[in-house]
């Protein structure tokens, strides 16, 4: 029987009604306890390095339950992060930066409802994704909610309220959950039956990082706002994820000549942070040498192409990139190295 480590951060699933509202209040060990059917899947340990409110998640957060599945990394055969919906996305990006080329799945879910709702869906999700986290051929990160498997980078919220409460963007489910059938989208060999093929060699431990810079946010681009925008940022952030207009349309207009948006992003660049170009529009992502008003920056350097990436991957990335180095080449050749399908090689 495989030993699973479950990982209680807070969340929806956890949450219970006060006079201010829903808050976290249930334990893993409560949470647990909650679906004893789960009992009989497999050895269990829990640990609850925080219990918040996923909108109070934060980097060093990640940082937070990335050290706790690495200290337990050698002694169990998965994870399983039980984690707020809102920001569920974010973290399980992270975590697939963080920690790379994992074998042992590290899976994250949560629920729309509280699991003391009579009508809630934490039991299913819970139990689910329990499920995937002992099957031979899970590994690295993913998100298992609402029937679905879908890789830590390819993840969104997209409903607030629906049971189904997450899409896979520009990439397929990893897998479907039917009661106790996991229905794969792709017949792929289990981690045992690659090391049987290659007995020789050891098996691989995940690659991991420490360093995170978290001075990176998102801007968006909406009709009217000025260029000015960035030097108001730039004494606070190092990177900016640019989200434009359809497949990448950047606004011409500006206070004069010397103000615009081509030169404001130029010089952004040129003083050494970093822009990622990305779409406000949510699938089939970025392409900037379509159109006039992109392509002026498709091929200036420093400026990084998000091409089919979520911005939540986006976000993690650039962090992650930018805590390894400060160098632009060693920046821009991990930004553009694929890690867990959040893009398509060569995109």
């Amino acid at each position: 029987m495989k030993n699973i480590l479950l990982i209680a951060t807070g969340g929806t699933i956890a949450s219970a009604e006060d006079d201010n509202g829903l808050s976290p209040a249930l334990t893993g060990e409560e949470l647990a306890q909650s679906v004893p059917q789960i009992a009989g899947l497999c050895e269990l340990d829990i640990v609850q390095p925080m219990n918040i409110d996923s909108t109070n998640m934060r980097p060093c957060d990640w940082l937070t339950i990335r050290n706790v599945i690495m200290d337990a990394y050698d002694d169990h055969d998965g994870f399983v992060i039980l984690h707020g919906t809102d920001t569920m996305s974010y973290t399980a990006a992270a975590l697939s930066y963080l920690i790379q080329n994992s074998r042992k799945p590290i899976v994250l879910t949560g629920s729309q409802q509280p699991m003391g709702n009579p009508f809630t869906d934490a039991k299913l999700n819970l139990y689910q994704s329990l499920l995937y986290a002992i099957d031979d051929r899970s590994h690295d990160v993913s998100i298992v909610f609402g029937g679905k498997a879908i890789a830590g980078t390819r993840a969104r919220k997209q409903r607030t309220m629906s049971f189904n409460a997450f899409i896979s963007v520009n990439y397929p489910s990893l897998a479907y959950i039917r009661n106790d059938r996991i229905i794969r989208s792709a017949i792929l060999p289990t981690p045992a039956e690659i090391a049987a093929a290659r007995p020789a060699i050891p098996p691989i431990a995940p690659t991991t990082y420490e360093r995170i810079d978290d001075r990176v946010c998102v801007l968006k681009l909406t009709p009217g706002l000025t260029p000015a925008i960035f030097e108001l940022l730039a004494p606070s952030y190092d990177a900016v994820i640019l989200e434009t207009f359809g497949m990448g349309g950047i606004p011409e207009y500006g206070a004069d000549a010397t103000r615009t948006y081509q030169r404001a992003i130029f010089d952004w660049v040129d003083s050494g942070r970093t822009i990622v170009m990305t779409t406000q529009v949510p699938e089939e992502g970025l392409d900037l040498g379509v159109y006039e008003v992109g392509r002026a920056y498709a091929e200036h350097p420093g400026i990084l192409k998000g091409d089919d990436m979520t911005t939540e991957a986006l976000v993690a990335k650039t962090m992650w990139a930018l805590g390894q180095s400060r160098d632009a080449q060693t920046v821009r050749e991990l930004f553009y190295r694929p890690v867990n399908h959040d893009r398509i090689a060569n995109a």
